[in-house]
């Protein structure tokens, strides 16, 4: 909402060099927040005077065009010319080129003199064109920046203006003032109006306000004028679709005449454009008041007005010339020839007013909420109007608004006002809400005085009225909001001040810190962090083929997901089963951006929904569940696990001189997946995998001892990179956090340091080509027993001098015993019994 200043002091006390900061900084105090500032003058500078057309002639040019030599007097005749400067004449007397012909001699006209700067930076100074030296500029609308019209100059005396030559032009069409523009909570749609915001000034500052609604005198409805009928009376959304419609007819009108410029300059600084004077008043009072208007053509309607919801198949042609087939739900303004407008959100086109238009019927309606809202969601119109009926408009504001609007009609259009007046509907019920006298003290944790509580509430507009325990507080109609003793205990607070509620730190208990699971998930964050990589935050939100690829290994299945019922993007319809979707957008937007080397994790829930997913049915608000009905809720969330995700991409480092950096293969995703074991006391077995997001022969299964499966690393299966435009070789992880932590001992033990020598020998064997290595390995250690501390596939070798269809596998064995020094022999004897068991399992012969 832009507030222009001049409007807002002549119902607020604003100080006379107060600023449009200033103005927001108070506004800020009682909850509103500042957006931005608008003032035309900061792109108009210069002598910008009112000069009057001397002369014209007209000299037609070579390349067609028609243009006019003017002297323009822009000092009053006999008096000095108090500016100077290049090109200012010191006669008062310019002479200037001008291309448009909507002016003649006599006229006053906006001129910019040499040395103005208008929007653009545009500077004016003498130049010489068409063989003239032009000495200024008569400005049009649009040069100005106070309008998009270019059919010609801007006319003084066609807005019905006569002013002083050389008076300051800037001032006469308001281009001093400044606006102040706040962004409104959905809540306090009031605020939409220079009513609502004087209101909220004066909280601020605790000055006095002064309501524009009160200075309208309404006359008494008659019952006497145009007929309107309300046939919406079943309550869709828990209300009638109109309770109340005030119709108010002019007559002898004309729409010719122009705007005031004190008007227009005051529409476009709140951010609207000046249309017509007609139109402009609908908006004028709709911005004073907060209560839209809609003006009708008197002599285009046939019958009584109906306010009724649509019927099927209906259709209407609204104002921007679309042709809209409306719902049973849209509820419309009709006539005896069928649908005039979309009540609240935008008219037709057939009763529309125009510069033909002699009679006018004005409509200023209650609409309730819901509906307008839905509405204008569903045609996509979104307007002035619609943006304030959704939020709520005052009940009691439409006859003062109507009254308003027949007053400027009659005042600037020359409108002839009929006394009969329309007002029919029924006033909603005043509901008086119970507050505690102790219930805002509590809540907010500060002490109020009856005084602050009454005070403010009073100074609200509401209604109190003193009860035994308490108050009985009656909002004001233009507070819809205010249901609950909450919401009047926020507005307590917000005017009596935010910064009086005490800042009070409590007191940590004693004993307590980060529980096991979180104290294991820093761990493993800190441990990826410090290794190089970098943490990154994705959305949640996937495709149905990102699940049905990362989240099952075997291909042709499509695991459980959760479908989203309002997804902020149709493409994006599911919760992750998967963290490596999210990584490989992440991963995406930064190749995009140059970034060609990437090290990123990321650790998040994903979501797996069981049998069940959600319940049948949601208990009451206000009573605690029993634990059977939680039980029965919870059985219906789906498991949401950690997942921890790895991505490799490009080199481990930059290039240097000399020096080619290593390119991130399938072995880096298997060492993190180990050293993530490793952080928290778990041994990961891996053994070689199959997934369908990863590469066939290059993917290892992570599981635990107990052989349960807790991830997959390795390279990306090539057609998958190649789709989603990632680079080759691409290599990723992701292991099941929450597996590790439930197979993490209580307390990792450091494994003693022995101060005896180790033996180390070496073995190869060869073995058919099928057997993993990783198998291979696994036996060994069995069979060697409890001497050898640590074993290491360091070769595989499958050619010449091995037999087809076999392979050579070679492993370093480190042996050791923490009592003594170990003999050749021991270890050796060690040696021959990891091989006596390979050979027995797998038929391994000794190379």
């Amino acid at each position: 909402m832009r507030i222009p200043l001049s409007w807002l002091r002549e119902y607020a006390q604003v100080p006379a060099d107060a600023t449009a900061e200033d103005v927001m900084a108070e506004l800020v105090k009682v909850g509103l927040e500042e957006e931005d500032v608008h003032r035309p003058a900061d792109e108009l500078s210069g002598p910008i005077v009112v000069g009057q057309v001397l002369s014209m002639e007209p000299e037609p040019q070579k390349n067609g065009k028609t243009i006019n030599w003017c002297t323009v007097r822009v000092v009053p005749e006999g008096a000095e010319q108090t500016l100077t400067g290049d090109g200012i004449d010191p006669s008062g007397v310019q002479g200037i080129v001008c291309g448009a012909h909507n002016f003649t001699v006599g006229d006053k006209v906006v001129v910019t003199l040499p040395g103005a700067v208008l929007p653009g930076d545009f500077r004016i100074s003498p130049r010489k064109t068409y063989g003239h030296v032009s000495a200024g500029m008569i400005a049009s609308v649009r040069e100005l920046g106070i309008g998009d019209d270019h059919d010609g100059i801007l006319v003084l005396s066609r807005l019905g203006l006569d002013p002083e030559i050389g008076t300051d032009a800037m001032d006469l069409l308001g281009l001093y003032d400044e606006a102040a523009e706040i962004n409104v909570t959905p809540d306090r749609g009031y605020v939409f109006s220079i009513r609502g915001a004087a209101r909220e000034y004066a909280h601020a500052t605790g000055t006095k306000f002064t309501d524009p609604a009160a200075a309208v005198v309404v006359p008494e409805a008659d019952g006497k004028g145009y007929g309107v009928r309300l046939e919406d009376q079943a309550p869709i959304y828990g209300k009638a679709g109109c309770d109340r419609f005030v119709a108010r007819t002019v007559r002898g009108v004309d729409p010719t005449r122009p705007t005031p410029p004190w008007m227009s300059s005051r529409l476009r600084l709140a951010g609207m454009r000046s249309i017509s004077l007609i139109v402009d008043i609908s908006n004028y009072v709709m911005l004073e008041l907060g209560q839209p208007l809609h003006f009708y053509d008197l002599d285009k309607l046939s019958g009584d007005i109906v306010v009724r919801r649509a019927t099927p198949g209906e259709t209407l042609k609204t104002l921007d010339e679309k042709v809209r087939t409306l719902d049973p739900e849209d509820l419309l303004i009709t006539d005896d020839s069928g649908a005039i407008g979309i009540a609240g959100v935008m008219g037709g086109a057939e009763t529309e007013v125009s510069d033909a238009t002699q009679n006018v019927l004005i409509e200023a309606a209650h609409f309730e909420e819901v509906s307008i809202g839905r509405s204008r969601r569903r045609h996509r119109l979104p307007s002035e109007a619609s943006k304030r009926f959704e939020r709520g408009v005052d009940w009691n504001i439409a006859d003062i608004a109507a009254q308003r609007a027949v007053d400027l009609l009659a005042e600037l259009a020359g409108g002839t006002v009929d006394a009969s007046v329309t007002d029919v509907g029924t006033a909603p019920e005043a509901k008086a809400i119970d507050l505690p006298a102790d219930f805002a003290s509590k809540l907010i944790g500060y002490d109020f005085s009856e005084d602050q509580i009454t005070g403010t509430l009073t100074d609200l507009g509401a209604a109190v009225a003193k009860t035994a325990g308490g108050y009985s507080v009656t909002p004001p109609s233009w507070r819809p909001d205010l249901e609950t003793r909450e919401d009047l205990t926020e507005e307590i607070i917000r005017l009596v001040g935010y910064e009086n509620i005490p800042s009070t730190l409590p007191t940590a208990p004693p004993g307590r810190g980060l529980t096991r699971i979180q104290q294991q998930r820093r761990r493993l964050q800190q441990a990826l962090a410090a290794s190089g990589l970098t943490e990154v935050l994705s959305y949640p939100f996937v495709t149905e083929e990102d699940n049905n690829t990362f989240g099952t290994p075997d291909a042709g299945t499509s695991p459980a997901a959760v479908k989203l019922a309002n997804p902020l993007s149709a493409e994006f319809g599911y919760l992750r089963t998967s963290v490596l979707p999210g990584l490989f957008e992440v991963a995406k937007r930064n190749l995009s951006r140059g970034f060609r080397d990437l090290a990123l994790f990321e650790s998040g829930s994903v979501f797996l929904p069981g049998e069940q997913l959600g319940t049948a049915s949601i208990p009451p608000l206000g009573v605690r569940p029993s634990e059977e009905v939680l039980d029965s809720l919870y059985e219906g969330v789906p498991d949401q696990p950690l997942h921890i995700g790895v991505l490799f991409t490009g080199h481990e480092s930059q290039p240097g001189a000399g020096f080619t950096p290593r390119a991130w293969d399938w072995a880096d995703a298997v060492d993190t997946a180990r050293l993530m074991g490793d952080v928290l006391g778990v041994e990961l077995v891996v053994s070689q995998g199959e997934h369908q997001a990863f590469h066939p022969g290059r993917t290892a299964k992570l599981s635990l001892r107990s052989g349960e499966t807790v991830g997959y690393a390795g390279e990306l299966h090539p057609k998958l990179l190649a789709a989603r435009d990632m680079p080759a070789r691409t290599v990723a992880l992701e292991l099941d956090a929450d597996a590790l932590f439930d197979a993490a001992p209580e307390v990792i033990v450091a494994r003693a340091i022995s101060s005896f020598p180790a033996t180390t020998q070496d073995v190869a064997l060869v073995v058919e080509a099928s057997i993993p290595a990783e198998t291979v390995l696994e036996t060994l250690r069995e069979g060697a027993g409890e001497l050898l501390e640590d074993i290491a596939l360091f070769d595989v070798y499958s050619g010449k001098g091995i037999e087809e269809g076999h392979k050579s596998l070679a492993f370093a064995l480190r042996f050791r015993a923490p009592d003594r020094t170990l003999t050749a022999d021991e270890a050796s004897e060690s040696r021959a019994a990891a091989v006596a068991l390979a050979a027995e399992r797998f038929g391994a012969v000794q190379r």
